[in-house]
């Protein structure tokens, strides 16, 4: 009888401990969903996309619009006080479409990777790409790109090579603005990157 029950506390205890893994999106307006609502936005489509069959997943969306590299930096200590599994850093066509200089970008998205380290040194790293429009001068263009494949193998991080892959530069998946993605164009977002965390899951 002390057996049996012995064993089912620890059933009970694993049971309880099993939590969905937890997935932390922190960026600008793509990753907030501008002009959108948030179950419209790409991390809540993924978040369903995972859970299709069982909870497996928690996505929080830390997007905020107009955010800079500098302001993600500033803020990012706030978002880390819940403990998370997966962080996605998707932050710096604000700092490209400005024309900031980039060792300034680079030092600043460093700065939140650090932080994310230091606070939840188990969690896996995903880095999303972006480029910025060739009239920021082809020079600024080609530097800009490669800050995120650069910081993805210092952190030992999955790199997204362009988060905007199949919708940036198509009128029919964005808004007016032509910066935005629309509800299908986060739909494709959602489709082209549920792959990549299923395997992290």
């Amino acid at each position: 009888m002390v057996v049996k029950s012995i064993l089912f506390i620890v059933v009970l205890c694993a049971f309880q401990t099993d939590k969905p893994t937890s997935l932390l999106f922190f960026g600008d307006s793509l990753t907030a969903g501008y002009g959108l609502s948030p179950e419209e936005a790409f991390p809540a489509l993924i978040e369903k996309e995972l859970n299709k069959k069982e909870r497996v997943a928690r996505v929080t969306n830390a997007g905020l619009s107009g955010e800079t590299s500098a302001g993600g930096l500033a803020r990012i200590d706030w978002v880390l006080r819940e403990p998370i599994d997966i962080f996605v850093l998707e932050l710096g066509a604000n700092d490209g479409l400005r024309g900031l200089p980039l060792d300034q970008t680079r030092k600043n998205l460093q700065g939140i990777l650090d932080k994310v380290k230091n606070k939840n040194p188990k969690a896996k790293l995903v880095i999303a790409g972006m480029m910025v429009p060739p009239n920021m001068g082809q020079q600024y263009s080609k530097e800009f790109s490669k800050i995120y494949p650069d910081l993805a193998k210092k952190n030992n991080a999955i790199l997204i090579p362009f988060l905007l892959e199949d919708v940036g530069g198509n009128e029919k998946l964005n808004q007016a603005d032509g910066i935005h993605p629309n509800v299908e164009g986060h739909r494709i977002i959602a489709r082209n990157l549920t792959a990549i965390f299923l395997k992290l899951i």
